[in-house]
């Protein structure tokens, strides 16, 4: 059964999409079956895994909203092992119309158990909010990743976000943990990003990933061309930063893998 990751934070500009197209391509890379949901209406993620958001005919928002079966919304990449529930700025107005619905929380959670056999991991990207939304998301998963920029007013907004997450657990999904904290848009030529990244470890101790995300303009270049960086640049350090955050997570979780043929590969 794979496992499910939510990366969220409610602040903008962290890296949160980023981190859900790369990660995900590089476990597919590995040659583990890995499935994204885009729940974001920016529908960043699907542009950014090269699926024009306009196209988009059945999407999360058909499955949340109209009924209609996950499997009927799956798009294939152009990474083998790497698919794709992909996001309409339709879901702009989902949670309007998911907030009279019998267990609202809990619509992705029941439109996904089908699914989730077929996959070793499902990355979900969330919206920029606390909002319905994020919350299915996380009512959904097993944990979720939160990155957190290096720079100025890092912190800002974590307080409630840990505070969602622990109001989830109590009430809506007992399982969820935080997988961990990632580290992003960091510049080695600054006393800054160095001085964020020691603040961050002292707040979040040993839940902070040992990889780094360097601040990389191959990785920021990748979106527009419709690629994650690893096919876009694979020798970019934005590219081996997320490989090796991909194996990072593989190794937390090989224990939950240990009958996976795949995780052999890894």
């Amino acid at each position: 059964m794979g496992k499910i990751i939510s990366i969220a934070n409610q602040k903008g500009g962290v890296g949160k999409t980023t981190s859900a197209i790369n990660l995900a391509a590089s476990l597919a890379v590995i040659e583990h079956p890995t499935l994204v949901i885009d729940i974001d209406p920016q529908s960043n993620t699907t542009s950014g895994l090269g699926i024009e958001p306009k196209t988009v005919t059945d999407s999360v928002y058909e499955v949340m909203v109209g009924g209609v079966d996950i499997f009927d919304t799956v798009r294939e990449t152009e990474l083998p092992y790497l698919d794709l529930v992909p996001a309409h700025i339709n879901l702009v107005g989902a949670e309007i119309e998911m907030v009279d619905r019998n267990e609202r929380e809990r619509i992705l959670l029941k439109s996904i158990e089908g699914i989730r056999d077929k996959y070793d991991f499902i990355i979900i990207d969330c919206p920029p909010s606390l909002g319905l939304l994020t919350i299915n998301a996380l009512t959904a998963s097993n944990s979720v990743m939160i990155p957190v920029q290096c720079e100025y007013y890092a912190l800002e907004g974590l307080g409630q976000l840990l505070n969602t997450i622990k109001i989830v657990r109590q009430h809506l999904n007992r399982e969820l943990e935080i997988e961990g904290v990632v580290l992003t848009m960091y510049d080695t030529r600054t006393r800054l990003s160095n001085q964020v990244a020691d603040e961050v470890k002292r707040y979040f101790d040993d839940r902070v990933f040992s990889t780094i995300i360097a601040r990389n303009i191959r990785l920021a270049e990748a979106p527009s061309f419709g690629k994650p960086a690893i096919l876009y640049d694979a020798s970019s350090v934005g590219a081996k930063n997320y490989l090796s955050l991909a194996r990072e997570i593989i190794q937390r979780n090989k224990k939950m893998f240990k009958s996976s043929p795949a995780l052999s590969k890894s």
